[in-house]
């Protein structure tokens, strides 16, 4: 397949479910000592990645969580952050510039600072009061944070079914492997169809919202420079669907939570006023060894495995590498 090396995504995504031990001793750790709440500070792509797992815990549990963007949040932060605060960061590469002062700035609040990366000698890996290190470039993080959430609520009993859960973890890396090589030629058709459309609009609820954000942003915008608009399913009815025409280029998330039936009826509308529907259903994926109880938690991956074959077909037919910035890490802004 173009530019997918099977080897390394299984190393990555291995490496993350390696980290349960120590992730569970940091949560023990957590629970007995004095924190209340716990936040997920990002930029960008990291904040994005969080968002589904804020919901996780909203949607089960009174114990505080929040997703903020680091940037603002040190402008205008939370007065619940503290000494009782867990600040939990993310960095593929372990040098992005936002985090390390976002770090900087929870230290100096007293809370315990958590960082995720591949790379031992980065300074976000040397910032942070508990490194917790995958392989390098491992993406995404999911099931970092989804470990961290799940075994948190488990151990306040809202939570069940961890045990079978981490089991399930074992064997998601073969099952998204399965998942790629299916989602292949979609991408491939996408990318074959779209290689000159330069608009794409995007919807996506639950906990796909904040993957639906992530891709819009942190790839088809910076990666490909095309333009997006990016709108939660439950919001598109409230003014975005103005912008609908029967060539608009429409990419829809459906996951597998409660809030399906909103992009049910996105999917409808969208179908009837548009010749040009692109729908990423996880559903339609298998996922061999997962039970259909996790299915729902799953689905950012599932999504981000899909999508990632219509990145790297667009990229070919477009010409346009991944890895080329205009901007982003080349100019002083």
């Amino acid at each position: 397949m173009l530019d997918f090396n099977e080897q390394e995504f299984l190393e990555q995504l291995r490496s993350a479910v390696a980290l349960r031990p120590q992730i569970e001793k940091l949560v023990e750790r957590i629970q007995g000592g004095p924190w209340k709440n716990v936040y997920f500070i990002g930029a960008g792509g990291t904040y994005a990645a969080a968002l589904p797992y804020e919901r996780f815990f909203q949607t089960r549990s009174s114990f505080p969580v929040r997703s903020v963007i680091g940037k603002e949040f040190i402008l205008a932060p939370d007065p619940q952050f503290g000494p009782e605060s867990v600040a939990i960061f993310a960095s593929v590469s372990g040098t992005t510039e936002d985090i390390l002062e976002c770090i900087e700035f929870a230290r100096g609040k007293g809370a315990l600072t958590v960082g995720f990366t591949g790379y031992p000698e980065s300074p976000v890996a040397g910032a942070v009061d508990e490194v917790l290190l995958s392989a390098p470039k491992a993406w995404p993080f999911d099931i970092q944070f989804l470990l961290f959430s799940a075994y948190l609520l488990a151990g306040r009993g809202e939570f069940e079914g961890y045990d079978r859960l981490v089991r399930d973890l074992e064997g998601v890396p073969e099952a998204l492997v399965a998942v790629v090589k299916q989602a292949d030629a979609v991408g491939e058709d996408f990318a074959r169809r779209h290689a000159e459309t330069d608009h794409h609009f995007l919807v996506g609820s639950g906990n796909l919202w904040g993957f639906t954000y992530l891709y819009s942003m942190c790839v088809l915008e910076e990666m490909q420079w095309l333009h997006t608009t990016r709108v939660h399913g439950a919001e598109f009815f409230h003014g975005s669907l103005e912008l609908v025409e029967e060539d608009t280029s429409m990419l829809l998330f459906l996951g597998e939570d409660e809030t399906r039936p909103l992009m049910e009826r996105v999917r409808s509308f969208a179908e009837q006023y548009s010749r040009d529907v692109t729908v990423i259903d996880t559903k339609d994926y298998t996922l061999p060894g997962v039970s259909p109880e996790f299915r729902a938690v799953l689905a950012p991956m599932v999504a981000d495995a899909v999508v990632d074959r219509f990145s790297r077909h667009l990229a070919k037919v477009r010409d346009h590498s991944l890895e080329l910035r205009r901007y982003y890490r080349v100019v002083a802004y």
